[in-house]
């Protein structure tokens, strides 16, 4: 990775990761968690009041998203659901309600002290069905194929490859799955040096794509019936935008030749017949260059 992306990357794990901090630490004191500061085209005042009861207080302290990606996402009893950077985890315990006991929810997160912050809200909430990954957006740890919903709240735009994620995105969806995410999106006429001066990297504005850029990108992927609804403006020419695509029933991946029980790049990842999917790496290598849950 560049040096630039991967100092941008630092900065946004930094923010993370002290707004995580910020929340745990408020958690003790009388009134509850301290709200990490927001405005208002972010964070938990965007869900619905019904929503915001039902979760726990330090969920909605740590939501610095810009929608709610579960109001548009059409969840369904029984679906599996990845939430792209799911911070303290309030799409994650909102999705797990919609899909119920025979589905399952999982969160991905780069940050340690976020995935801590959602294992403890999860708790707190009696979710029994979520599940909380670590890694990044670019390479996520799941099989091709496995989930029928991919949502997130505002955190694509911070990627410094978003390519990578919209083609990890297609590849772990099932085909006929959807995308129904949250994001910040630039007007077509601001030059990226024009979205830079609105706002930084790390505020999920510097970052953000166009219109055009995103449509392009998801259409790359493959994914068609690509859909960008503004909702709100978060600054000059940048809007809070519904993105919905479709993985097409009939895609042919390179992940459909995949065998059934491979995953994070090794086959039978999970038992102790595990063989790597490369033949230059060992188990171990192949486990630990993808992220895999499983690594024994």
């Amino acid at each position: 990775m560049p040096e630039q992306s991967t100092d941008l990357r630092e900065t946004v794990r930094r923010r993370y990761a002290a707004a995580a901090v910020k929340v745990a630490e408020g958690s003790t004191v009388c009134c509850g968690p301290e709200p990490v500061e927001t405005d208002e085209n972010f964070g938990s005042a965007l869900y619905a009041a019904d929503e915001r009861d039902t979760l726990p207080a330090e969920a909605l302290a740590a939501s610095l998203g810009c929608g709610n990606p579960t109001a548009v996402a059409e969840l369904r009893e029984g679906d599996r659901v990845l939430d792209l950077g799911s911070g303290g985890g309030i799409d994650v315990l909102l999705s797990a309600r919609r899909i119920g006991r025979t589905g399952k929810a999982y969160g991905l997160d780069m940050t340690e002290e976020m995935l801590s912050l959602a294992l403890a809200n999860a708790a707190k909430a009696g979710a029994a069905n979520v599940e909380f990954l670590k890694g990044t957006i670019e390479a996520v740890p799941l099989p091709a194929n496995t989930i029928d919903v991919v949502i997130s709240n505002c955190v694509i735009n911070l990627s410094t490859d978003k390519a990578a994620v919209f083609t990890e995105t297609f590849r772990v969806l099932k085909p006929g799955g959807r995308l129904g995410v949250s994001d910040v999106v630039a007007d077509d006429s601001l030059t990226p040096e024009q979205r830079a001066e609105r706002g930084d990297h790390a505020g999920c504005v510097a970052g953000a794509l166009s219109f055009s850029e995103y449509r392009e990108g998801l259409a790359a992927a493959g994914f068609t019936d690509v859909e960008i609804t503004p909702t709100h403006g978060v600054a000059d020419g940048m809007h809070s935008a519904i993105v919905r695509a479709t993985k097409p029933t009939a895609a042919a991946t390179a992940e459909a030749a995949e065998p059934a029980d491979a995953c994070c790049g090794v086959n039978a990842c999970c038992t102790p017949a595990g063989t790597s999917t490369d033949p230059a790496a060992t188990v171990t290598d192949a486990k630990a260059a993808s992220g895999c849950g499983c690594r024994s």
